[in-house]
C-alpha cells in the first residue's frame, strides 16, 4: 500500500507549532507561519535542515528556530516527534520531524562548533581558550522548560533557544562575562552558535554594527548536579509527611518545619550566599549604575500597566489587586536612589543547581514573557531575590496542585505547613544573602514586597497562558502576600 499523500510544510508546521511546549503564543491564534531561513546543514537520508520561523499572530511576528530531521522511513524511536509527511519540497520530501530529539544528527553539532565552521548565514563558534570533544550523541532532557536542552554525554549541555531574540542573547552574554570573572558558581562556556547579522530579516544581511542572532549556547556538562527545584520538593514532600506537631490546632512554626528529615534550610542559606557572590560578579563585569528616584517610579508605573492588564484577563487576581496597588505605590511614595546593574532576570529554583562544588546559577535569558530590552535592563538585586523567595512560595504549595481535590480540612491543614516551610527557607536564603554582601533584605522590606507581588503578577499571567493547572499555586501565596 503506498504511504498517504505528503502536505506542505508550512501546512503541517501550522498544525504543530502551537502545540508545543516551548510555544510562546498559545493564548493568540497563529495569523501565518512563513520559513524565514532554511539551512541545510546534512543531505541525504536522514538530512538536518536548520529553519528560523516568522510566526504571525495579532499583528506581531515573533521568531522560533526548528531542527528539521527529513527521512524516507521514520523509525518508532522519533514517531512522536513527528511533525508530518511532505511531498513535493526540493530537498525536503519524507517524514519530517523535531530532530533535536535524534542523536543520529545533533552530533554533528559538536564538530561544526569545534571548527568554527559557517554554514549559509549560520556560524558555529568555540569559546576561546577551550577545545570541544567531538562523536559524542546528543540527547534532549526530560524537563519541561521554553528552550530545548540537548545533554552530550556526561561534557557537555547545548541549549537551543526556541523563541528567538534579536542580537545576542543574555544568557550567552553574562555567562562569557561571569566566565572572565573567574565566577565560580556558572558553568563554563565552550561554544554557541549564531544567525550572522540581518539574515533572521530584522535587517540587512552583513549591515555594519548589527548584532548575530544566539541560536545556541553550549556550556559544561553539571554530571553530579540537583535541580534545585526538585531539592526543595523533596524536603517538602518529607515535611508534610511528618507527624502533626503537638500543640491547638494551627499552631504549626517554622522551627516544625526545622525538625523534617529533609530540611532544606541549611542549603537555602548557602543558595543565598551564592546568589549575592554572582551579583558581586555581575557588577564587576557590567558596572553599576546610581539611579535617581525618578527611574524606580517609572518601574513602579509599568508594575501598575502589568497588573491592569493581569486583573482584567484573569478575574482570579481582581480581589487582591487593591492592595497589590499599595504596595506599589508605597515604594513610589518613599522612591530613593538606588544602585542599579545586571541581575538574573528570571531566578528561581529551577535555575539553580546543587553540585558536589555548591551551587551554580544557570539560565540568565530572563523571563520569556519579557522583551529583549527589559531582559537586558538594569534592576535593583533584589528583584532577584524576590524571585527566589516567590520560587519557595511556589515549591511550599506545588504538590497540592499535583495531588488535586484535597478535603477542605486537609488543604488548610497542609497550607499551614507550606506557609512555615516557605518562611523558614525564606529567612535562611535572606541570612546567608545579606551575609555574603547582598543588600539586607530586612532593610529593604517595602521594596522586596513590591518585587514580589509584581513577579506573582507575572506568574498569574504567565500560567493563564500556559499552565492553567499551575494557576492555583501564585494565587495561594497571594492570598497571604497581599494580606
Amino acid at each position: 500500500m503506498p504511504p498517504p499523500p505528503g502536505r506542505s510544510l508550512v501546512r503541517l508546521l501550522s498544525d504543530w507549532l502551537p502545540r508545543q511546549r516551548w510555544f510562546g503564543g498559545k493564548d493568540v491564534p497563529v495569523d501565518e507561519i512563513s520559513i524565514g531561513t532554511a539551512t541545510e546543514l546534512r543531505g541525504g537520508d536522514p538530512a538536518l535542515h536548520h529553519l528560523v520561523l516568522d510566526v504571525r499572530q495579532n499583528g506581531a511576528t515573533d521568531q522560533y528556530q526548528l531542527l528539521l530531521g527529513v527521512r524516507r522511513h521514520l523509525p518508532d524511536r522519533l514517531r512522536h516527534v513527528e511533525i508530518g509527511r511532505t511531498a513535493g519540497e526540493p530537498a525536503i520530501t519524507g517524514h519530517v520531524y523535531d530532530a533535536a530529539h535524534d542523536p543520529d544528527l545533533t552530533g554533528m553539532l559538536l564538530g561544526l562548533m569545534a571548527d568554527e565552521t559557517a554554514v549559509g548565514p549560520l556560524r558555529f563558534r568555540r569559546a576561546p581558550g577551550t577545545g570541544i570533544r567531538t562523536g559524542l550523541d546528543g540527547l534532549p532532557t526530560s524537563a519541561e522548560q521554553s528552550n530545548t536542552s540537548l545533554v552530550f554525554d556526561d561534557a557537555y549541555i547545548l541549549k537551543l533557544f526556541r523563541r528567538l531574540s534579536p542580537g545576542v542573547n543574555p544568557d550567552l552574554e553574562v555567562n562569557l562575562a561571569l566566565s572572565r570573572e573567574g565566577c565560580e558558581h556558572v558553568p563554563a562556556v565552550h561554544g554557541w552558535i549564531e544567525l550572522e547579522p540581518g539574515a533572521d530579516g530584522r535587517g540587512p544581511p552583513g549591515a555594519d554594527g548589527g548584532e548575530p542572532v544566539t541560536l545556541a549556547l553550549l556550556s559544561q556538562f553539571l554530571r553530579t548536579g540537583t535541580d534545585g527545584w526538585q531539592l526543595a520538593l523533596t524536603s517538602v514532600r518529607d515535611w508534610f509527611a511528618q507527624p502533626v506537631p503537638p500543640g491547638p490546632p494551627g499552631a504549626v512554626t517554622t522551627s516544625d518545619a526545622g525538625d523534617a528529615g529533609g530540611d532544606f534550610a541549611a542549603e537555602a542559606e548557602r543558595l543565598g550566599a551564592a546568589t549575592a557572590q554572582v551579583h558581586r560578579d555581575l557588577a564587576r563585569a557590567f558596572g553599576v549604575t546610581r539611579t535617581p528616584p525618578e527611574v524606580l517610579r517609572d518601574i513602579v508605573y509599568g508594575m501598575n500597566v502589568q497588573l491592569d492588564q493581569v486583573t482584567a484577563a484573569v478575574p482570579e487576581l481582581r480581589p487582591h489587586a487593591h492592595a497589590i496597588r499599595a504596595a506599589f505605590d508605597r515604594v513610589a511614595a518613599e522612591a530613593a536612589a538606588l544602585p542599579f546593574q545586571r541581575i538574573h532576570g528570571d531566578y528561581h529554583l529551577g535555575q539553580v543547581m546543587r553540585t558536589d562544588a555548591g551551587w551554580y546559577l544557570l539560565d540568565f535569558e530572563g523571563e520569556p514573557a519579557r522583551v529583549p530590552a527589559e531582559r537586558r535592563a538594569l534592576a535593583h538585586p533584589l528583584r532577584d531575590v524576590a524571585g527566589m523567595l516567590r520560587s519557595f512560595e511556589y515549591a511550599a504549595r506545588f504538590l497540592f496542585v499535583r495531588d488535586g481535590g484535597l478535603p477542605a480540612d486537609s488543604a488548610d491543614a497542609l497550607e499551614l505547613r507550606a506557609a512555615a516551610w516557605a518562611e523558614r527557607n525564606r529567612a535562611a536564603f535572606c541570612a546567608g544573602y545579606a551575609a555574603a554582601g547582598g543588600a539586607d533584605p530586612a532593610a529593604h522590606a517595602a521594596l522586596v514586597r513590591a518585587f514580589e507581588l509584581d513577579k506573582a503578577v507575572y506568574e498569574v499571567r504567565y500560567e493563564a497562558a500556559n499552565r492553567p493547572s499551575w494557576l492555583p499555586v501564585p494565587l495561594r501565596s497571594l492570598a497571604r502576600l497581599a494580606g
